[in-house]
């Protein structure tokens, strides 16, 4: 359900718009009412947190003509005569120098509309859910004596957002559930740590899916104990989605955020219409081109939702971007315009951004190598924008030898390399594709948001260690 708090200053925003738009060429206000909330249960203990993107608050958006200037606040519920004077004495308006990019004013298109995404929130309480993972820690512990605990975290987020400007009126609701199992699980005189997961809208489909998975965990768990350090070297691999979403995100991610290319920090600015991956390779990014946990309405700028392709066949066709970027590239904005909070401001970022399928089968990818690794589970991975450099950190891999897969587990592996080369030697893309997400991205060390990655499962030769 939309935020009642949001709705209760739906009128006020419309008002200071309208107040500030006789002095103003450009005049925004965002409304961001998050409530996330984390249930957690292991062996001694079950309990409720804040989750960390809890917030409640506006960003008034404004431009002069030159330049755009931004001011957050907690709340509308006051004169709005004297709140237009405080924000005017705050803002140094002439704190403006000869460098400045001039910009042609932001045009949008008029609009009014609500968008909302059902769930099943109010269907679940407290008690419910607690006593749903208290379930499933039992019957986890209860599938081998080689757990010295398990953790089991329910994350659930409740997202609405208020737009208003001159020309739009938008609101949004959504929802997001993210479920986990943790072991730690002892064995050959080795503790490991393992993990599985699920996230759907609904908090029932989470819950229902996690016990399914139990199996799967405690046979990870196990061979994890027995995993060994990889032989480094350049070898044959087949890519998991969770590692193709990886290279996706690290690859051609933070390369196309094309606030980067105002500030000529991305190479990928002068390979726009070039080859820069196998011909089989197509990657898109976009809110609007799957259903997860990165998946929104409109963005933080107010630009419904999209879906932007970024390299077809090969060759890298567009980048992504927010609405003040789009203004000084002039370039149409994408919907990538996001912020960490209504505190913080709107940056380019990725969204959703997988890779598209293929035509082969993951099987005749497995038979097709003689000696390689089929790698597993995103763990964390870098990039530099600016030299096309790539690190990505797998949890772990399980050989491939003649055409087979064993039980041989290698963890961890780190995969590198120059990224046209590591996208070049693509060889094989699966029908599969699988898009999923838990976590945050920064952009640098700061500006934290919730991503998705994913893609088809991808047979590729690169360097691991």
């Amino acid at each position: 359900m939309f935020s009642l708090f949001l709705e209760s200053r739906r009128e006020k925003a419309k008002e200071l718009v309208k107040l500030l738009a006789k002095d103003y060429k450009f005049v925004s206000i965002l409304g961001k009412h998050v409530k996330d909330e984390v249930y957690i249960v292991d062996k001694k203990s079950a309990n409720i947190q804040p989750g960390s993107t809890s917030e409640c608050g506006f960003v008034l958006k404004l431009s002069n003509g030159r330049a755009f200037f931004e001011y957050s606040l907690n709340d509308l519920n006051s004169d709005l005569n004297e709140l237009k004077a405080k924000i005017e004495n705050e803002l140094d308006f002439n704190d403006m120098n000869n460098e400045m990019i001039n910009v042609d004013i932001i045009k949008e298109e008029e609009l009014k509309k609500s968008f909302v995404r059902e769930s099943d929130y109010d269907k679940f309480s407290d008690k419910d859910i607690l006593d749903s993972l208290i379930n499933i820690k039992d019957l986890t512990l209860s599938k081998s004596k080689n757990l010295l605990n398990v953790r089991v975290i329910l994350m659930k987020r409740d997202i609405s957002s208020l737009y208003i400007s001159t020309k739009r009126e938008l609101d949004q609701n959504w929802t997001w559930t993210n479920g986990m199992i943790i072991s730690i699980y002892n064995e050959n005189d080795k503790t490991v740590m393992a993990r599985v997961g699920d996230n759907y809208n609904n908090i029932g489909d989470v819950l229902k899916s996690l016990p399914n998975k139990i199996d799967e965990l405690i046979s990870k768990s196990h061979y994890l104990s027995l995993a060994k350090p990889i032989e480094p070297g350049v070898y044959d691999v087949i890519t998991h989605p969770s590692i193709s979403g990886l290279i996706a995100h690290e690859a051609f991610g933070h390369g196309v955020e094309m606030d980067q290319f105002v500030k000529d920090r991305a190479l990928a600015k002068e390979y726009v219409g070039k080859y820069v991956a196998s011909p089989l390779v197509n990657m898109v990014d976009g809110a609007s081109a799957c259903l997860s946990q990165a998946s929104y309405f409109f963005d933080d700028n107010g630009t419904l939702a999209g879906n932007t392709r970024i390299i077809k066949d090969g060759i890298l066709v567009s980048g992504i971007c927010d609405q003040t970027s789009g203004a000084e590239l002039n370039f149409t904005p994408t919907g990538n315009g996001r912020r960490e909070t209504f505190k913080r401001k709107a940056y380019t970022r990725m969204t959703n951004t997988f890779f598209l399928g293929g035509d082969s089968d993951v099987n005749d990818m497995i038979k097709s190598i003689k000696h390689g690794y089929m790698l597993f589970e995103t763990n964390n991975g870098m990039e530099d924008p600016k030299n096309w450099a790539i690190q990505c950190v797998c949890e772990y891999g399980i050989e491939i030898v003649d055409g087979k897969l064993t039980d041989n587990y290698v963890s961890p592996v780190v995969m590198s390399g120059y990224v046209p080369d590591l996208l070049k030697s693509i060889s094989m893309v699966s029908k599969d594709v699988v898009v999923t997400g838990s976590g945050s991205c920064g952009k640098g060390y700061k500006e934290w948001v919730r991503v998705s990655d994913g893609g088809p499962y991808l047979k590729a030769k690169v360097k691991l260690a």
